[in-house]
C-alpha cells in the first residue's frame, strides 16, 4: 500500500480508487469538472464517465474550457453529453459501463433563479436524482455521493448548522429540492440498502467557477465600473468553501467508502465572513492583480438593498463529523482563495 502526503498534509492510498470506474454527473460543472482532474491525477489506473447536459444557465463556452482542462490530462476520461432526467439515456449510460462509484453533482444550481424557473428544478433535481437511484437498484455500486447544499438549513437561528438540526422549513425551492433529494436517499437505503452519502456544500467558490455566484458577478460588474448590489444591507455572513477543499473532502470520502449506510456531512470553512469583509478582500485581490486601480472606490461602486427572497442571513457549517470520520476539513483562507480566482480571471479574460 502507498500512502503520499503532499505540502497540504492530503493522504492518498493509490489502492484504495485504483481500477475504479466512477460515474461523476455533472462533469462539466465548477465542482465536478475540478474532482474529475483531481481523481485522474491522483490515481493510476482509475476510470471516469463524465456526464454533463452542458446547459446555458450561464455561458457554456466556461463548461467547454473545464472539459478541455480535463480531456487535456490525457487520461482514461470519457465524457458523454445527457441530461440525468432522461431514463433512457441512464439506462444505456449503466448498462455500457460498470460503475463502481457514483458522483451525482448534476443539479439546476442557484436560489434566486428558482423563484422564476420552478420546472428546471423539478426536472434536474427531482426526476434527475430519483432515476440515478432508481438505476441503481439495477445496477448496484459501492456506493453514491451526492451534493446537498446548506440551503437546506433555511432560516436556521442556531449556529454552527449541525447535520443533526432539523431542516423542515426552506425558504426556496432550491432547497426545497436538496432536502427532497436526502430524504429519497434516506428512502431507497432503507429499502434497498443502496449506500449513499450527501454533502452540504457551503458557498463554494475559487477559479472557473460559477459566473452567477456574488465574487464572480461581482468582478464582472466592478471591473465595467458598474455599482454592486449589497444585499440585506451588507449585514449578512458566509461560510465561503474554496473548491479545491470541497474536492478534498468528496476524495476522501471516496477513498474510505460510506461511514454508514446512509451520511450526511456539512462541507463548509467553519468561518463565516462578514459580506462587507468579503466584498473589501474581493476588491483588494483585484487590486493585486492589477484588475482594479490601487485608487478605485469600492464604497463608490456599492448599493446597499434589501434581503432577496430565499435568502439567509448567515451560513455556518459544523463541520466536526467530517473531521472525525475523514481526518479533514476546509481551512483555504478567503484571502488565498479569492486571490487564487483574481489571478485566474485575469489570465481567462484579460490575458
Amino acid at each position: 500500500m502507498l500512502l503520499i502526503v503532499t505540502s497540504k498534509e492530503k493522504v492518498y492510498d493509490r489502492d484504495m480508487l485504483n481500477e475504479k470506474t466512477i460515474l461523476i454527473t455533472g462533469s462539466c460543472g465548477f465542482i465536478g469538472s475540478n474532482l474529475c482532474r483531481i481523481l485522474l491525477s491522483s490515481y493510476e489506473g482509475i476510470r471516469i464517465v463524465g456526464v454533463d447536459n452542458m446547459n446555458d444557465y450561464y455561458d457554456v463556452s466556461l463548461k467547454e474550457y473545464r472539459l478541455k482542462q480535463i480531456e487535456d490530462l490525457h487520461k482514461d476520461f470519457t465524457f458523454v453529453k445527457g441530461n440525468i432526467a432522461d431514463r433512457d439515456f441512464l439506462e444505456k449510460l449503466f448498462a455500457e459501463h460498470h460503475f463502481d462509484l457514483v458522483v451525482n453533482l448534476a443539479a439546476q444550481a442557484g436560489v434566486r433563479y428558482s423563484i422564476d424557473h420552478p420546472d428546471t428544478y423539478i426536472e434536474s433535481n427531482i426526476i434527475g436524482f430519483y432515476n440515478i437511484l432508481e438505476i441503481l437498484r439495477k445496477y448496484p455500486v459501492e456506493h453514491l455521493i451526492y451534493a446537498s447544499s446548506s440551503s437546506v438549513y433555511g432560516g436556521n437561528k442556531k449556529v454552527p448548522f449541525s447535520t443533526e438540526d432539523k431542516v423542515d422549513n426552506p425558504v426556496s425551492l432550491y432547497a426545497a429540492t436538496k432536502k427532497t433529494n436526502e430524504l429519497m436517499a434516506y428512502t431507497y437505503t432503507h429499502l434497498y440498502g443502496i449506500k449513499s452519502t450527501g454533502l452540504r456544500f457551503f458557498t463554494v467558490y475559487g477559479p472557473a467557477g460559477r459566473p452567477d455566484m456574488a465574487y464572480f458577478s461581482f468582478t464582472n460588474k466592478l471591473l465595467k465600473g458598474e455599482k454592486i448590489r449589497i444585499f440585506n444591507y451588507g449585514k449578512c455572513e458566509r461560510d465561503f468553501t474554496y473548491v479545491d477543499d470541497i474536492v478534498e473532502g468528496i476524495r476522501r470520502i471516496l477513498e474510505k467508502g460510506p461511514k454508514e449506510d446512509y451520511n450526511i456531512y456539512n462541507i463548509g470553512n467553519h468561518h463565516p465572513e462578514n459580506l462587507m469583509d468579503f466584498v473589501y478582500t474581493l476588491g483588494n485581490c483585484l487590486k493585486e492583480n492589477g484588475l482594479l486601480e490601487e485608487g478605485f472606490d469600492l464604497d463608490e461602486h456599492m448599493e446597499l438593498v434589501p434581503m432577496q427572497p430565499g435568502d439567509v442571513p448567515v451560513t455556518y457549517a459544523d463541520t466536526l463529523p467530517l473531521r472525525n470520520d475523514y481526518g479533514f476539513q476546509p481551512d483555504t483562507s478567503l484571502k488565498e482563495g479569492l486571490s487564487r480566482f483574481a489571478k485566474w480571471y485575469k489570465d481567462y479574460y484579460v490575458k
